[in-house]
């Protein structure tokens, strides 16, 4: 917790501080990336830092631990702190480079608020960070131990066996170990960074879920091709070269799986509630229900365009079919004919599913999606405890 001399200089602070994140996290990238401009090439998603969607959710984090700090002194947001190691465990974030990111962090609250930014304040605000950066260094640490490498040795390389287009712009590939070596375990609803080289000679990196069911001999991940709504928005750069230059017999670099969208151990009923190519990790957990025979009550949401975009849709359908307390109810904009009675047009409507008493829900997909069917479930008695989510690219649900 924070020391009690910054407790109050923090609280007095933290509303000047937080109305200008955007413009401190903006300044911290720039001199950072001018200092280090390779990191922008080989670790950070060059989209989301153009959009600024990566400013946002570092903003959105930054705000939060701060106001758990003064406002809940005896506690620590731990569920913020640990979707972030995660995500920094499968890009090989070492601790050292936390003194890289104090450094210009620190120097741009400085330069944005001027003259406010007296010892003290700048003393307690090196105090957060350190906080909340010792936090995660221990967590990070922690998640490199319990994977048996060293501190960011997590990158492999995989051998592509097999790759199946799964809908009009998604595509599964299979990954096998060169050696022919079982892969690494992992848990249902984990995923994996996977590293390319794309023509300008940047290596970028983008999360992926795994989307099958552990203790097999590979592993499987599902990749929409990210196009541009409006052709102003850049096509995503690593999903386009994948679908484009991805195939069997290739190398390709992927770390090791981390992610803390896991399910409960014991017989409480689920939801699996997703949207567009957010089912894959909803499938690598269905899949594992099915493995292990589970009789768990299970209902499965998914809203998509249409039956063509649905990837895996078929499979979904099967698995579902396989386990005998489960229901599967389906939304699409717009349905093809004939409908079928788990189908339904428009929007996905959570009202309309009897969910049972003492329900986990598991929520992936667009950020709006996940915060209707959040609301709903809130409003249906459901606790936020048992409310877990995944977000693909920068987590803004801080932010918003």
């Amino acid at each position: 917790m924070l020391s009690a001399q910054s407790i109050p200089v923090v609280e007095a602070t933290l509303p000047a501080v937080g109305a200008s994140l955007g413009s401190i996290t903006e300044l911290f990238y720039r001199r950072m990336f001018e200092e280090r401009p390779e990191l922008l090439r080989t670790l950070f998603n060059r989209a989301n830092q153009a959009s600024g969607a990566q400013r946002e959710a570092l903003a959105g984090a930054v705000a939060a631990f701060a106001t758990t700090l003064v406002e809940r002194p005896g506690e620590r947001p731990d569920a913020v702190l640990g979707r972030i190691a995660h995500k920094h465990a499968s890009l090989g974030i070492t601790s050292d480079q936390y003194t890289l990111v104090g450094r210009h962090l620190m120097g741009a609250v400085g330069e944005v608020l001027g003259d406010a930014v007296t010892p003290e304040v700048a003393a307690a605000w090196d105090e957060v960070y350190w906080l909340m950066a010792n936090a995660l260094i221990a967590m990070e640490a922690r998640l490199y131990a319990g994977a048996g490498v060293e501190n960011g040795a997590v990158w492999r390389d995989m051998e592509i066996a097999d790759r199946i287009e799964e809908s009009v712009d998604a595509a599964s590939f299979e990954l096998r170990r060169p050696d022919g070596d079982p892969t690494e375990p992992f848990t249902p609803g984990q995923y994996v960074s996977v590293q390319v080289e794309l023509p300008d000679g940047a290596k970028q990196i983008r999360q992926y879920s795994l989307s099958s069911a552990p203790g097999r001999k590979t592993w499987r991940i599902t990749v929409k091709r990210e196009r541009s709504a409006d052709g102003r928005a850049p096509e995503g750069e690593v999903s386009t070269w994948l679908h484009a230059n991805a195939r069997p017999g290739d190398l390709v670099k992927v770390s090791l799986p981390f992610g803390d969208l896991v399910l409960p151990e014991g017989d409480s009923p689920l939801l699996l509630a997703s949207a567009g190519i957010g089912v894959t990790p909803m499938l690598s957990m269905l899949d594992h229900l099915v493995e292990t025979a589970a009789g768990r009550h299970v209902t499965v949401l998914h809203a998509d365009r249409s039956p063509a975009h649905h990837a895996h849709r078929l499979e979904m359908e099967e698995l579902v079919g396989r386990l005998p307390n489960a229901a599967l109810h389906v939304w699409y904009e717009t349905p093809e004919e004939p409908v079928m009675p788990h189908v339904h047009e428009g929007w996905a409507d959570v009202s309309r599913l009897a969910l049972r008493e003492g329900v986990s829900a598991f929520l992936c997909g667009p950020l709006p999606f996940m915060q209707g069917v959040r609301g709903d479930l809130l409003a249906q008695g459901v606790g936020p405890k048992d409310i877990h989510y995944e977000v693909f690219g920068p987590d803004l649900w801080l932010s918003k």
